[in-house]
This record gives C-alpha cells, structure tokens and sequence, in this order.
C-alpha cells in the first residue's frame, strides 16, 4: 500500500531529472550537508539509522566519488556539520549530533576530507547551513567561500533531502536572486547523492509527539520542493572535459 501510494504520489508530481556533465568551464562548488555520524551511522545517536539503510548508504558512496573527484582536481569543497549545543532544541527532534561528540563528526568514509587543502569545514548549529555561516562579526563563511572561489555552479549532496537539504538549497537561490551570491549561476542537486531517514506512520503512531516520516515519499517531495524553487536535479553527475576553441 505504502509503494502504492509512493507510486500514484510521482505519477501527480512528476520529478524531471538530468544527467549533469560538470565542465572545466565552469568553476564548481561541491557541498556536503551533514554527512555525519548522527544522521548517517547506524546507531549513532537519537537520529541515527537504527539499522543498514540502503539510500543512505548509496547517498555516502556518491559523495565520497564525487568529493575524491573534487580533492583530485583541487576544486572547492564545503562540508556543513551538525553540531548543537547540549541546551539548543530544534523541535520536535530530540536532542542529537551535540558539540564534541562523535555524532557531529564526519562518518569514516569521509573522514579523510579534514586534512584535504581544497575543504573548508562549517559546524552549523541550524538546519540551514546559510544561516549557520553566520559568523559573529556578521560575516557569512558560505557566502565568503562562493565569492572567493569564483563558484558558478553549486553542486549540493547530503542528508537530509527534505530538511537541512532543502532548507540550505532554498536559502541560497533566494541570496542568489537577490543578487547576494555573483557570480553564482546554477544550484544542483544530486539524488543519489540525497538521503533522509525512515519514520513510518505505523511507528510514528505509537511514540509521543513523532510526525511520520516515510523515506522515499520524503525524498522525492524534498527534491520536488528543492527543483520548484529553481534547483536542477540532477540523475547522475559525472565529469567533462575541457572544452577549447
């Protein structure tokens, strides 16, 4: 019933992907969001994946190829962590990914990315990895990284699709239209290289103030949301070259 539904739900909003060629034209930006233990290891936390979950797992095997792909080339790479103070609350979660635990750390497959040159790492303290840039000087260290790096096109993977995800995705193509991101063009979201968690209604039902959650139909409707606010979706993400007169 539940694949059913999923089903007649794509067939209502249909989600037009693209295969996207990322060129040596073009000065690209990988961002990870919250690839990190809390979210995306098995038993790591309060929201954690209590058991092997394969869209996460795919999600963590595409943006580790895409982030050794980026470091090979030396191309800029912004990883955002989740990482909250023991007193902070993000209603309605339980407290999850606290500052100095292992949860807000990277997961073992992207530890390596910390003593790569090209990647600068950002603990933010929000869903929203723009508004978690904010430095204390009102300074933005996101806004500050696409600016130096002369980024046109983004290139956003992470978890989770419908949350932080989108969250960040929709606070960058608003700065963008607003004329906040030059010389930003295009914000691309990669959906193999997207997860979010499981929480089916039939668990959700009988645990205290739970909203259910069922993965694929969260997914598809976080990269429907992300595409309608201007991002390109992209099927599969792979690397072109150069192109010379």
């Amino acid at each position: 019933m539940v694949l059913q539904t999923i089903d007649l739900l794509k067939n209502e909003i249909p989600l037009d992907e693209e295969s996207v060629v990322i060129s040596e034209d073009n000065k690209t930006g990988l961002v990870l969001v919250d690839i990190i233990n809390g979210f995306c290891t098995v038993g790591s936390g309060s929201l954690a994946p209590r058991e092997p979950n394969r869209q996460i797992s795919q999600m963590i095997d595409e943006s580790e190829r895409l982030a050794r792909m980026f470091c090979d080339k030396k191309w800029p790479v912004l990883a955002f962590l989740d990482s909250h103070r023991p007193d902070q609350h993000e209603h309605p979660y339980p407290p999850h990914c606290l500052i100095g635990s292992d949860e807000s750390n990277l997961v073992p497959a992207l530890q390596w990315l910390e003593k790569e040159p090209n990647v600068t790492v950002r603990r933010k303290d929000c869903y929203d990895g723009y508004l978690g840039s904010i430095q204390e000087d009102g300074s933005n260290l996101f806004v500050d990284w696409v600016k130096t790096n002369k980024i046109q096109v983004l290139l956003v993977v992470g978890i989770c699709t419908d949350i932080c995800v989108l969250d960040f995705v929709c606070s960058t193509l608003s700065a963008k239209n607003r004329g906040f991101l030059g010389p930003l063009e295009d914000v691309v979201v990669y959906s193999r290289g997207c997860a979010t968690f499981d929480f089916p209604v039939s668990v959700a039902r009988d645990t205290k103030d739970a909203i259910a959650h069922p993965q694929e139909l969260m997914h598809h409707m976080g990269l429907y949301m992300a595409k309608g606010r201007g991002a390109k979706i992209a099927k599969q993400v792979s690397l072109g070259a150069l192109n010379k007169p």
